[in-house]
């Protein structure tokens, strides 16, 4: 049995009142995230004030760092405090959850400041505002499918929804599946839940599973050609990614300059903000199933995976570049690799950060120290010519193959 951790995302179709109290539940979580924040940054600075006085250590205020302490303030504080959350008959289980985030938040934050994190360093958390999105979670099983079209949401009831769940709602039925949480999250006017699961995937893995005798290709990443596939069979397949934030720049870009043209405030500007939401939502959507069907794809018919180690954070500091990095997703292209390889029983490797694979001749092994990014065919001193991206998909190649 193989049991791994998926995302199951649908789309709602709630009807107005059902929306108001989405919102509802939205506006209640961002209400406790910030009084959990506040209850931090007060217990913070009445500890300096303590310290300035010469109060030893052991006697300073405590901090509510964990979420069962912050939830425990919360339930003490809202009877007085929020005497609204009782009164609507909002769901218990949003606060409990908006607590339990506040508190990874500020353990991240910790983390990071003593170096025991990876990645870019992480700041303390801000307060969060409407304008962040609305979003909500549930733990447990609390939000959970109804049958193939309907979901359950405590607090709001029975929510229709847009698609088709007999995939999940058939694991859970026959024990095969367990939703250990769900987030609500809204975006440009439309509601969607993801549930979180514990699922078993033997049948669809072993159904879809790589072939023995499937090629093995290293695969070069690129700003101009999204991907060069070098297969061991000797073909070259370029991709190109849709580019889906350039496509629609200059619709973005009207779409905010109707924004700035209304007045603050009003119904008017209210939609325009809608419509520059919904450019950014058809972008992303269009970027997601770019990522989606060329990772499956590699993962069900590449036996082994031969890729770059790249420093994406890095490549984002480059003002220059920074825009088409984000358009591209290179990060996302290898995170889904890598869960997907496993999936279907595929290789990934991954080759050192510093590896020179554009730089290396591929057949005499020289390395081109002069070689710019503007280079994209080149000559090696043994007389080979190369394509850029080609010659670096075929280095990686052989180097996967050196190594394992």
């Amino acid at each position: 049995m193989s049991r791994v951790k998926q995302g199951f995302r649908v789309e709602l179709n709630p009807t107005v009142a059902q929306r108001v109290r989405l919102g509802q539940h939205a506006g209640l979580s961002r209400v406790v995230e910030n009084f959990c924040l506040a209850l931090v940054k007060t217990a913070l600075d009445q500890r300096e004030a303590e310290r300035s006085y010469g109060v030893p250590d052991e006697l300073l205020t405590p901090v509510p760092w964990s979420a069962p302490a912050m939830e425990k303030a919360w339930r003490a504080a809202h009877p007085t405090t929020f005497p609204w959350f009782a009164e609507a008959g909002l769901s218990s289980r949003v606060p409990k959850e908006a607590c339990r985030v506040r508190a990874a938040g500020l353990k991240n934050w910790a983390a990071s400041r003593a170096d025991a994190r990876r990645g870019r360093r992480i700041g303390f958390p801000t307060w969060r505002r409407r304008k962040h999105g609305s979003r909500f979670r549930y733990d447990a099983d609390r939000a959970r499918p109804v049958s193939a079209r309907t979901v359950t949401l405590p607090g709001i009831g029975v929510v229709s929804i847009r698609e088709d769940m007999s995939w999940l709602t058939d694991r859970l039925g026959e024990g095969r599946a367990r939703i250990i949480g769900a987030t609500v999250r809204e975006q440009a006017g439309r509601w969607w839940v993801s549930f979180q699961t514990d699922i078993d995937r033997t049948d669809v893995n072993t159904r879809r599973a790589v072939r023995a005798d499937a090629p093995t290709c290293g695969i070069d990443l690129g700003l101009k050609t999204f991907a060069v596939i070098a297969d061991d069979t000797g073909a070259v397949e370029e991709v190109h990614a849709p580019r889906a934030l350039t496509a629609a720049t200059r619709k973005l870009r009207r779409a905010n300059k109707t924004v700035a043209r209304r007045q603050r405030g009003s119904n008017n500007r209210a939609k325009a903000i809608r419509a520059v939401a919904a450019v950014h939502l058809s972008v992303a959507h269009r970027r997601a199933d770019f990522l989606h069907q060329l990772t499956t794809r590699l993962a069900r018919t590449k036996r082994a995976i031969a890729v770059e180690s790249l420093n994406v954070a890095g490549m984002l500091r480059n003002r220059r570049l920074a825009r088409a990095v984000s358009d591209a997703g290179f990060g996302e292209f290898l995170r889904q690799l890598e869960y997907k390889t496993g999936w279907y029983g595929s290789t990934l490797w991954a080759a050192d950060r510093w590896y020179p694979s554009s730089k290396t001749c591929g057949d005499c092994a020289t390395i081109n120290t002069g070689l710019t990014l503007s280079d994209r065919i080149w000559t090696c001193q043994c007389g080979s010519i190369h394509q850029r991206d080609h010659n670096a998909a075929r280095n990686l190649l052989a180097a996967m193959h050196a190594a394992t």
